[in-house]
């Protein structure tokens, strides 16, 4: 473990809820309205964290469950995550499949407590979560490989060594950037799209609707009440900003071996890519479901392309 390395995890832990904020913020001034004030995720959470749960009569502990290993689960995303050139307090061979294994985790458990409610309506927002993640995982790990082989074949010295998150990303620079600019693009284009999707933003889904018809994350959690939802919506700060992370790791080469100059570096990328989401969000509307498996395939059509690119250079 890389002690020096903690203060990641708790960075994240402070500032995530800061993200939607942002979004919210961004999308409110485009409007021309006075909007909600940047922290009131944290004042969500605080009230929320004073209530008391309600449970239904027909839900049992798996219901209870969903938001606490969730939570568990995005919080143990952050230790494996480093943050630009700054690496993660824990790394090792092969981290990349943990990473994306967790945030499996986490959906699993959110999707069979919705379905342990009873609630047909809860049925079909977790039946379209699982088919659009199982569109967006393989996406993630197309572009992780075409980014380790794009700082590999820049930097041999650096990017040859473990398959770790940390090592990928080291051997990022302004230089692989150079050697291989396009496909980088394209990889960033396809890393934009997982991230839109995996935390249910507009064009793939709207945080703010309330239509049964379109609903995807929202319908999941209607049950969920007190301390529990305050677990739900703080975990979807976490996965945010951990898969923000990995896109503004990318798009943020700041690679100057101080940890944290390199770490803030990328936590400012994460912040611009908030506001370029709340940007996104107004200029856009959500897309008809049917359009959404097509968009994921075609990230992935991206990824695949921009990885036989750079085996090809």
């Amino acid at each position: 473990m890389n002690y020096g390395s903690l203060a990641l995890p708790l960075l994240a832990l402070a500032l995530a809820p800061l993200l939607p904020g942002i979004i919210n913020r961004t999308k409110a001034i485009i409007a021309g309205r006075d909007g909600q004030p940047l922290l009131q995720l944290y004042y969500d959470l605080a009230k929320l964290a004073r209530k008391q749960a309600v449970y239904s009569r027909t839900t049992g502990w798996v219901f209870r469950a969903g938001p606490v290993v969730g939570l568990v689960s995005a919080v143990a995303v952050l230790a494996l995550l480093p943050l630009g050139g700054a690496r993660a307090p824990v790394g090792f061979s092969g981290d990349f499949i943990a990473l994306a294994y967790l945030f499996g985790l986490m959906r699993f458990f959110t999707v069979i407590a919705a379905l342990d409610t009873g609630s047909a309506f809860e049925g079909m927002g977790a039946s379209r979560e699982v088919q659009f993640s199982a569109l967006a995982e393989p996406v993630l790990f197309m572009a992780l490989a075409a980014i380790w082989l794009a700082g590999r074949s820049s930097v041999p010295a650096v990017g040859g060594g473990s398959l770790s998150l940390s090592t990928i990303y080291s051997g990022l620079s302004v230089s692989t950037w150079m050697h291989s600019g396009p496909a980088l693009l394209m990889i960033a284009g396809a890393l934009w799209v997982v991230f839109l999707a995996e935390n249910s933003r507009i064009p793939f889904d709207d945080p703010n609707t309330h239509l049964e018809l379109t609903m995807i994350h929202e319908v999941m959690v209607l049950d969920h009440s007190g301390p529990d939802f305050a677990m739900i919506l703080y975990g979807a700060s976490l996965k945010m900003w951990s898969l923000g992370a990995l896109l503004a790791g990318l798009l943020v080469p700041v690679r100057t071996g101080n940890f944290f100059l390199d770490a803030g570096a990328c936590v400012l990328g994460l912040f611009v890519l908030a506001v370029f989401t709340g940007i996104v969000e107004s200029v856009m509307a959500r897309l008809r479901l049917r359009r959404v498996p097509q968009l994921l395939v075609s990230a992935g059509f991206l990824s695949t392309f921009a990885l036989a690119l750079i085996l090809w250079r």
